[in-house]
């Protein structure tokens, strides 16, 4: 494996991919409760984690020391996105980890200023 590079999983077996197993990994946590995360919502993790951490939100803190959006982490852990939600509710209620929203390109200065401010540099 080259570093940097994390190496792909094989696709979970039937029993793996239960929705049994899905529904003891999120605690039975019903859906209101979750924070609104998508799919380029950006998570670093803030610490370690606690020795009572369960294994797969401890996972996601050792993956989140620079950050990861949560298709990323679904993808890496083999999870479905709505797994990874609950379990990154919990880190986010606990304040492990951060979630930072995407930036948006609608936030990106206007390339008409970026240009006049080039211009008026180059006059200087």
């Amino acid at each position: 494996m080259t570093p940097g590079r994390r190496e792909r999983r094989a696709p979970l077996s039937d029993s793996e991919a239960s929705p049994e197993r899905f529904y003891v990994l999120t605690g039975s946590v019903e859906g209101g409760g979750r924070a609104a995360l998508d799919l380029v919502t950006l998570i670093v993790a803030r610490g370690e984690a606690p020795p009572t951490t369960p294994p797969e939100q401890a996972a996601l803190l050792r993956m989140c020391p620079t950050p990861l959006s949560v298709a990323e982490l679904s993808a890496y852990l083999n999870l479905p996105f709505s797994v990874v939600t609950v379990l990154l509710t919990e880190l986010l209620a606990a304040e492990l980890v951060e979630a930072r929203a995407p930036l948006v390109r609608s936030a990106l200065p206007d390339r008409t200023l970026l240009e006049s401010v080039m211009h008026g540099l180059q006059q200087l």
